[in-house]
């Protein structure tokens, strides 16, 4: 028992009460104008209102990085398929938007303009299936959010940030590098006194990352006494802000300054406004959430001494991947606590108690594989006693990860073992992203074969290989009788559909032998209609 301290820190308690309140207008309208003209509240500036910049563009990719998550396949259920009737509302007037923002209790005033609209319909009819799943998963995080920001006595509305920046993904990263819920980068995670070491990111740790966030909003609050230049600021820095202030005349109002801002930035504030609205009027455009196939209830230990979540897996019966869910702040499955140091270890309440009667075999299973003379070591592929092929007289191949991928797939394709394959590129525990370039050494007299890769699709790189195609992949080879699309980065069941008149994404699914959109890879060829 001398292991660890037993605390409880916070039960979750699953339940999904996004209500409503009716009785403030924060809605920013123009002077003289009623509910039912207004419909923009931007200022007359130099430049023209760009209505159609595809702001969302900044706010899809987090969406998508939640599809795929041991949390999504394992805990939510339940409403687990999208609408597939296309019965939801579209295309609804601007007096619709506007009134219902009206009736949303805020601190933080709630614009409204053609940018708020394109974000709103994004949330309501582009990203439906991941609006669903963010709707599951704010039960789970929005108490505790809620908790911490009363602690400093901000508006508990700011707990719809982490839905444009991450998605509530606590394990979310952007390519700038900006880590967790909040979306901290490096240097902001290290002055919020976040830990950020080879073994541990603060930055993904729900509660510590959620206090540094309400820390850092309400310094910025201080400075700025507008929630709006607030939000920015906390977007691209205070710099780029300041800067746009001075560029502007000295003008503070946000919209003033908007086109001073960088791009993304000019559409943060919009799609604040668009995820909040998104999540208190869910119930008028039919999203329904994907909840919790059971009630979470957790509970947190802390551990005095090294310990890997491959030991606790095996000895208290649980998936790694659910430990990573619940303990996203360790980045190489190790905790490196010391009897001076201790660290949390989050598990489902029913295991405490197992945990505690069975730490003497939990800290002892295969001890010396995981800390061999009890030192502290990478326990991963790449240990200091690992040796990779020789790479002299090989040739350097880049490969652009492609959505779909994974470290198996590429490595096949290449040739070459997975444990190369991650020591080239420093990858932890296979994890890829869409986008991501890696470096791959293949003989030289090869090369040629294998730069050609890049430009083949998922189904070509299997045959390459000598792997049958699966029959839902066969359905989907040319037909000379049906329209074809190619699929692109970014599409959507829904965006496809859109592009043809009298076709609905429900149809293509049907023609195609779909469940749903998840299984859409770059490259892909979809039938569309039969022609003539």
């Amino acid at each position: 028992m001398n292991k660890f301290i037993i605390t409880f820190i916070f039960s979750l308690f699953i339940s999904v009460n996004i209500g409503k309140t009716q009785d403030i207008s924060s809605l920013i309208i123009l002077p003289g104008d009623s509910i039912v003209d207004i419909e923009f509240a931007m200022p007359d500036i130099e430049e023209p209102l760009i209505e159609d910049e595809n702001l969302d563009v900044f706010f899809s990719e987090m969406m998508d990085s939640m599809v795929n998550s041991w949390f999504i396949d394992n805990i939510l259920n339940g409403n687990t398929e999208i609408n597939q009737t296309g019965t939801f509302p579209k295309d609804l007037p601007d007096s619709i938007y506007i009134q219902r923002l009206q009736k949303t209790q805020q601190v933080i005033s709630l614009s409204y303009n053609n940018i708020v609209k394109n974000l709103i319909r994004m949330y309501s009819e582009q990203r439906r299936d991941q609006v669903e799943i963010m709707l599951g998963l704010s039960s789970y995080y929005f108490p505790l959010f809620e908790e911490i920001l009363d602690k400093y006595n901000l508006p508990l509305e700011l707990k719809y940030l982490p839905v444009i920046e991450s998605a509530l993904n606590p394990k979310a990263m952007s390519r700038a590098g900006a880590n967790g819920l909040w979306q901290f980068i490096y240097s902001t995670g290290r002055n919020m006194d976040l830990k950020i070491t080879s073994f541990i990111d603060e930055r993904c740790d729900p509660v510590k990352s959620t206090d540094a966030a309400a820390r850092y909003l309400k310094s910025l609050y201080e400075k700025y006494n507008d929630w709006h230049l607030t939000l920015a600021a906390y977007n691209c820095g205070p710099g780029n802000v300041d800067r746009a202030i001075q560029r502007s005349g000295n003008k503070t109002g946000y919209w003033d300054i908007y086109y001073r801002l960088p791009r993304e930035t000019r559409g943060y504030v919009p799609a604040y406004i668009a995820a909040t609205y998104i999540m208190n009027y869910y119930k008028e455009h039919y999203l329904i959430p994907r909840v919790p196939k059971i009630t979470l209830v957790s509970d947190t230990v802390h551990v005095a001494d090294y310990i890997h979540f491959d030991q606790i897996a095996a000895t208290l019966g649980m998936e790694k991947e659910e430990l990573r869910s619940l303990n996203p702040m360790y980045r190489r499955d190790v905790i490196p606590a010391r009897t001076n140091e201790t660290y949390p270890l989050v598990l489902p309440q029913e295991k405490i108690s197992e945990f505690i009667y069975n730490d003497t075999i939990i800290f002892a299973w295969e001890r010396d594989k995981y800390f061999p003379n009890n030192m502290l070591v990478q326990p991963t592929e790449n240990l200091a006693n690992y040796v990779p092929v020789d790479v002299k007289g090989k040739a350097i191949i880049s490969y652009t990860v492609q959505q779909g991928d994974n470290v198996g797939y590429i490595s096949s394709w290449f040739n070459v073992r997975t444990s190369d394959l991650n020591y080239w590129n420093n990858i932890s525990r296979n994890l890829i992203r869409a986008g991501q370039k890696l470096v791959i050494y293949v003989p030289e007299n090869q090369k040629e074969k294998y730069e050609k890769v890049n430009s083949m699709t998922f189904a070509q790189k299997q045959e390459m290989i000598g792997k049958s195609i699966s029959v839902a992949t066969k359905t989907n080879l040319p037909d000379p009788n049906y329209e074809y699309y190619t699929v692109k980065k970014g599409d959507t069941l829904w965006d496809i559909a859109e592009k043809y008149a009298g076709i609905s994404s429900n149809e293509i699914m049907q023609l195609n032998n779909l469940k749903d959109g998840r299984g859409l890879y770059i490259g892909q060829q979809i039938k569309i209609k039969r022609k003539g």
